[in-house]
C-alpha cells in the first residue's frame, strides 16, 4: 500500500480510502460482515477509513465504531456533517448550531474521543462561511477534530472560505471531497489546480461512476435497470437514453485500454485517479469482500504516460459525461427565481 500526506496536515493516508457508504440498511445491513471487511482493509494496510453522519442515518458509523475498538490509534477517521438526520427544522446545514450538536452524535456512535478529518458535506447557502469556520475553528481548539475539510465545493467556494479563514484567523479547509472518475473529469478545469495551489489534500469518491465502469455494464448488452445501482438511477445506465450515447462508446473504448495493459476496467478507473498529482487518495466502498478483494488487487497499478494519453484521447481532460451522482448544483441553476427578473422588471426593460 502507498501512503501520502493529507495536503498540509501532516497526517499520513493511504493512497486507497475505505468508504462506507455501502455499510448499513442501505448496502450491506450484516454488522459481523461489515466489521470483517473493516478490519480486513486495515491488514491490508488501508489506514484511512471515510464515513458520514448520514449514511444509513448514523448506522456506518456505528458499524465504523465497532470495527475500531482497540484499533482507534493506528487509524485515521474522517466523517462529514450537513444533511438532515431526522425530521424538523434545524437538524441539518452546516451552522454552527447544527455543526456543534451533530459532532457530539458521531462521536457517540464512533466510540471515540476524537474525530481525525471532520468535512462539511455540501455548501449551505443559507449560512454564512464565516459562521462554518467559526465552529470547526472552535472544535479542534476543544480537541474534538484535528482537522477539517470540505466535500463537493465548488473552487470559487473554497477560495471564498480559505480568504475569510484568513482575514479572521480561523482554521481552514485542508482536504476537499469531489466526485472524479475516467468519464467525470470536470475537476481536472479549476477544483483540483484550485486544491493543490492551496495544499489541500482531496479524497476523491465515485471512482467507478456509480457502478458504470464496474466491468459488469457494456455496450449492446441487456442491462438489468431494476437491480443494484441502476435501481438507483436507471437513467444512468439506460442504454436506450441518447444522453448515454458517449458514456458507452467511452466505455468499449475504456476497455480496450485495460486489456491492452492486462487489467479489468476498475483496476485501470482506480488507477487513473490516484495518478493525478493532487490527489491524495481515493474513496471505494465495497459491499462484500469480494468487492476489497477486487479493490486490493489492483492497489499497486500504476499507468504509464502512454496509457493516459490514451485515456485523454477517449474523455479529454476536464470532460463530462454524466452528472456525478449526488454532486452539488448551486441555486443559480435549481431554482428558477434566482435567475429570471420579475415580470414588472422585464416589462419595463
Amino acid at each position: 500500500m502507498r501512503y501520502r500526506t493529507l495536503g498540509g496536515t501532516g497526517i499520513e493516508v493511504s493512497v486507497h480510502c475505505l468508504g462506507t457508504m455501502m455499510f448499513g440498511a442501505v448496502g450491506n445491513p450484516d454488522h459481523a460482515d461489515a466489521i470483517r471487511i473493516i478490519h480486513a482493509a486495515l491488514d491490508q494496510g488501508i489506514n484511512f477509513v471515510d464515513t458520514a453522519d448520514m449514511y444509513s442515518a448514523g448506522e456506518s458509523e456505528e458499524i465504523v465504531g465497532k470495527a475500531l475498538q482497540g484499533r482507534r490509534d493506528d487509524v485515521v477517521l474522517a466523517t462529514k456533517v450537513h444533511f438532515p438526520m431526522g425530521e424538523g427544522r434545524n437538524r441539518g446545514g452546516n451552522s454552527r448550531r447544527w455543526i456543534v450538536h451533530e459532532v457530539e452524535q458521531s462521536l457517540r456512535r464512533l466510540g471515540t474521543d476524537w474525530i481525525d478529518l471532520y468535512q462539511v458535506h455540501r455548501p449551505d447557502p443559507a449560512t454564512d462561511i464565516e459562521e462554518t469556520l467559526s465552529a470547526l475553528t472552535d472544535l479542534v481548539s476543544q480537541g474534538k477534530i484535528r482537522a477539517f475539510g470540505c466535500s463537493t465545493f465548488p473552487a470559487e467556494e473554497i477560495v471564498e472560505a480559505y480568504h475569510v479563514a484568513e482575514r479572521r484567523g480561523y482554521g481552514k479547509f485542508r482536504t476537499e471531497q469531489p466526485p472524479y472518475s475516467l468519464i467525470a473529469r470536470g475537476i481536472e478545469r479549476s477544483l483540483l489546480p484550485t486544491c493543490a495551489r492551496l495544499n489541500m489534500g482531496v479524497l476523491t469518491w465515485s471512482p467507478l461512476a456509480s457502478g458504470f465502469l464496474s466491468g459488469k455494464v457494456r455496450k449492446g448488452r441487456p442491462v438489468d435497470l431494476g437491480s443494484g445501482r441502476a435501481a438507483l438511477t436507471p437513467f444512468r445506465f439506460d442504454p436506450s437514453l441518447p444522453a448515454n450515447a458517449a458514456k458507452f462508446d467511452a466505455l468499449e473504448q475504456l476497455v480496450e485500454v485495460a486489456e491492452g495493459i492486462g487489467c479489468s476496467l476498475p483496476e485501470l478507473a482506480l488507477a487513473f485517479v490516484v495518478a493525478h498529482p493532487a490527489v491524495t487518495s481515493v474513496i471505494s466502498g465495497p459491499r462484500t469482500m469480494d468487492h476489497l478483494d477486487s479493490l486490493l488487487k489492483g492497489a499497486e497499478l500504476t499507468l504509464d504516460d502512454a496509457t493516459l494519453d490514451r485515456i485523454d484521447a477517449i474523455v479529454p481532460p476536464g470532460t463530462d459525461l454524466y452528472q456525478a451522482d449526488g454532486a452539488w448544483q448551486p441555486v443559480s441553476l435549481t431554482d428558477p427565481v434566482a435567475r429570471r427578473r420579475p415580470l414588472s422588471d422585464r416589462s419595463a426593460a
